[in-house]
């Protein structure tokens, strides 16, 4: 017999819908099992095959589940907000709400004739007010509450306030951009517009001037996945590295719970891994250098102090905060040239190309803590302002980017552990003998770490130090088509609107593009962001 599928599926797809087969309710007889599939971008292009790829995977497993006894709940949703439905908007003058309802139908149909065993009655869009009155919700728990170090959890903002109010900083341990000291006295002295940019350094979810991917074209702000050589992945215009104010969430103030609650997850080792490695632990010692000439410190983090004494020069990130300062005029426009063709690569770009080698001589010199040399201070894009203190010591003897570097520049290359031959490569074993390293001489390198520890300490050049590579997560909203920030300012203050007032919606707006100061389409409905 022939099978003909397209009645038979029609017929049976039509018999489960009225019969609600797949329909969830509460049946405290069985034990529960939640199943969740990502949730698929709604493109007018309709489901590709990566998206049936992994259904299909879930829904085998729910159904083997269900057989088992297990009442599976087992949903489905769209993650409808998003640059290309407003990009869409923007070249047909459809509202985007439009788009995204057509293309929904359009993925809701092609679902079902597949056939999977989804509860559409708990079907979630994410850009229904009474989905996003939820995230909402959470962002002003988030603004509400900061973490304190001592308890391990994120408490109440207004307790924070209380104790800088009867005894200043004293006594608070807590997760923060920046460590403040002030006492009482002065907090109580401070206007509402100081407090609250004191504030911003501890709560969970706060405002800060960051480097982003930038693209006036599409007048918002890139992840780094959007990005390719320098061009927007939509549209192919350019992207440039760009500070602006944004809203973070301070996910880094949960790294350490973060690692341990890894060891309880019934997770493959190697993808614990792969999770410890993005978290990034690392143990190591924060070292000042002397700047010559002038009286500021160049901070470095560093997981090797044990080879200071081969530190040939330093290198700072072109979005450090000194670079101008450090610039000599003779330097100036080579660097100022550098800059502007570093703001078109990526984060990501610049981190992958390991092979790649540039930088710029900014005409100042550091002094090594240790040795006494002045040491050269470059400015080069392999370099993050992000990860650590945006500046590193260079030790090219024993790590294989500051030996490219050092090779291409001409710079000294000084081997502090016993091992290798630097007239072919760097030695960057974590292991050996140290020489010409005067007190460190003779000693292995990890009792050489513990005792240049006590060195940085005992010389008050710095401390030892606890660092992540997680970084705080970017909250970017310069467009219309997704939940608006539950926030208005007075003053240029930030202050929650109420929870009773949830959720707050998207007003109706005539244009979709941002404004040509790149603020989003929002900031052209009068008075959206100034009242309560």
């Amino acid at each position: 017999m022939e099978y003909n599928f397209k009645d038979l599926e029609a017929k049976w797809q039509a018999e489960w819908q009225k019969q609600q087969t797949y329909k969830v309710d509460v049946d405290n007889s069985k034990p529960k099992f939640y199943v969740l599939d990502m949730f698929p971008y709604p493109s007018g292009a309709g489901l590709h095959v990566g998206h049936p790829l992994g259904y299909i995977a879930s829904d085998i497993y729910s159904r083997y589940k269900r057989l088992c006894g297990f009442n599976v709940l087992h949903p489905m949703g769209y993650d409808a907000f998003g640059l290309p439905a407003e990009q869409y908007a923007i070249q047909t003058g459809q509202h985007p709400a439009d788009t995204t309802e057509q293309n929904i139908a359009r993925y809701r149909s092609q679902l079902d004739k597949i056939g999977f065993s989804y509860d559409w009655s708990r079907e979630v869009r994410t850009c229904e007010p009474e989905y996003y009155k939820w995230t909402q919700w959470a962002f002003l728990q988030m603004f509400g509450h900061y973490y304190n170090n001592t308890t391990n959890k994120a408490e109440s903002i207004d307790s924070l306030v209380a104790h800088f109010a009867a005894n200043g900083t004293e006594g608070v341990d807590a997760a923060c951009s920046e460590p403040m000291t002030f006492t009482a006295e002065e907090w109580n002295s401070w206007d509402e517009h100081k407090r609250e940019e004191v504030l911003q350094n501890y709560r969970l979810a706060f405002r800060a001037d960051t480097m982003v991917n930038w693209c006036a074209e599409l007048g918002t702000v890139l992840a780094n996945d959007e990005v390719k050589d320098g061009l927007s992945v939509r549209g192919g215009f350019p992207v440039v590295q760009r500070k602006m104010k944004q809203w973070l969430l301070r996910v880094t103030a949960y790294a350490p719970r973060l690692l341990e609650g890894l060891d309880k997850l019934e997770w493959s080792e190697s993808l614990k891994e792969i999770q410890r490695n993005w978290i990034g632990k690392s143990t190591g010692a924060q070292v000042f250098f002397d700047i010559d000439g002038s009286d500021k410190k160049l901070e470095i983090f560093t997981t090797r102090p044990d080879t200071i004494y081969g530190v040939t020069f330093m290198v700072i990130a072109p979005e450090h905060e000194w670079v101008k300062e450090l610039t000599v005029s003779d330097a100036q426009a080579d660097v100022e040239a550098y800059l502007e063709a570093t703001k078109k690569r990526s984060e990501r770009e610049r981190i992958a190309e390991t092979k790649r080698v540039s930088g710029v001589f900014t005409g100042s010199y550091a002094i090594n803590p240790f040795s006494g040399k002045r040491i050269p201070i470059y400015v080069s894009d392999y370099v993050l302002a992000g990860y650590g203190t945006g500046a590193i010591m260079a030790v090219p003897a024993h790590d294989s980017r500051d030996y490219a570097f050092a090779r291409h520049f001409g710079l000294d290359i000084v081997p502090v552990v016993e091992g290798g031959n630097i007239e072919v490569e760097s030695y960057d074993a974590k292991e050996g003998t140290l020489i010409n390293s005067d007190i460190l001489n003779g000693l292995d390198v990890k009792e050489a770490i513990v005792k240049m520890w006590d060195e940085i300490e005992a010389r008050g050049l710095g401390k030892r130090k606890v660092n992540y590579r997680l970084r705080d997560a970017i909250f970017s909203r310069q467009r219309y088509w997704g939940e608006p920030f539950p926030v208005y300012y007075k003053d240029d203050i930030a202050h929650p609107i109420s929870l009773d007032k949830l959720p707050l919606e998207l007003p109706p707006v005539s244009e979709f593009t941002p404004t040509s100061q790149g603020e989003p389409p929002l900031a052209r409905v009068e008075t959206w962001h100034k009242q309560p």
